[in-house]
């Protein structure tokens, strides 16, 4: 039985390829009005996991359940509520953007007016009437989304919506997204593998890494573990780390130099008094901050850009 609390779920969801797990028993939780940021590297499972959810792929082992019914008994049903955006659209080059949403909007069956609806959250209305060959990568992106909203989705699927697009693409993206939960009531599931990009989005996210899903919470909790700390350039880190942990601070010394977790700065004043009175040469002091990206790149076990 399908647990109410989610708009979506999935029970030890498994896909195997050639023997291999390519998506590994993965359990996603995702609330009504949410916007779940679905994490992972290149290659991590992101798009096979999506590809299942929407019934465009057969799990191995496991469960899908959306809006509390199995998408295997009723996927017609569900994804009448459904909207996505699986890599890049595809569209009629030499057609309109109207033209092109007529032709998916007489297989949905809903009105014609909600065309120009879907064109105005959008902002393409004053492009509605180019051929989309025309368009930029990030105007066809919005158009792509204008199609997953047609049909009146709860639910918004979108699988790297901002990938390959510049900066001022990625930012009319981002703002269009994290308009729709208050102004339409859909709830919305984008995956990407930037984290810098989906915390500017996401309220809760999941981490997937070689098909497992490692992480799933708040992004304030990733942000946790994201506190700065204090570094200490001293003459002799061991002995100045057995020093602190004598005197009650807990330090933590990585062969070169010491670190504590931030704290104020009268405290801070001790502890270098505290070494200096014990003859240590304090030559710097400074403030470390883990950055979110950094998080992200150890808990998958990835290196540089991503």
């Amino acid at each position: 039985m399908a647990n109410p609390t989610w708009i979506l779920e999935t029970r030890e969801l498994t896909k195997r390829l050639g023997g291999k797990p390519v998506v590994n028993e993965v359990n996603l939780a995702i609330g009504r009005g949410e916007i779940y940021g679905f994490l992972g590297p290149n290659g991590a499972g992101k798009t096979t996991t999506i590809r299942m959810l929407l019934g465009l792929a057969k799990p191995t082992k496991g469960s899908v359940h959306i809006f509390g019914h199995d998408i295997r008994k009723e996927r017609i049903q569900i994804l009448r509520k459904v909207g996505s955006l699986v890599e890049y659209p595809s569209y009629y080059g030499h057609l309109s953007a109207t033209e092109n949403l007529e032709a998916v909007r007489r297989l949905l069956g809903v009105p014609k007016s909600r065309i120009g609806e879907v064109l105005s959250i959008v902002r393409l209305t004053k492009e509605a009437d180019r051929a989309v060959k025309g368009y930029s990568l990030g105007m066809k992106q919005r158009l792509g989304i204008a199609t997953a909203l047609l049909g009146s989705p709860e639910l918004l699927v979108l699988d790297e919506p901002t990938n390959g697009l510049d900066p001022a693409g990625i930012q009319e993206i981002r703002e269009l997204i994290k308009s729709l939960p208050g102004s339409h009531g859909v709830t919305i599931l984008i995956s990407s593998h930037l984290l810098s990009e989906v915390e500017q989005m996401a309220t809760r996210v999941g981490i997937i890494a070689k098909g497992s899903l490692i992480y799933q919470d708040g992004i304030q909790m990733l942000r946790e573990r994201a506190k700065s700390r204090i570094r200490f350039g001293v003459s002799d880190p061991e002995a100045a780390w057995r020093l602190l942990l004598s005197h009650g601070y807990q330090a933590d010394w990585d062969r070169r130099q010491l670190s504590v977790d931030r704290t104020d700065d009268r405290t801070v004043a001790a502890i270098v008094a505290q070494l200096v009175r014990q003859d240590h040469q304090v030559y710097r002091v400074e403030e470390e901050t883990a950055s979110l990206e950094r998080i992200f790149l150890e808990m998958t076990g990835t290196e540089g850009s991503l």
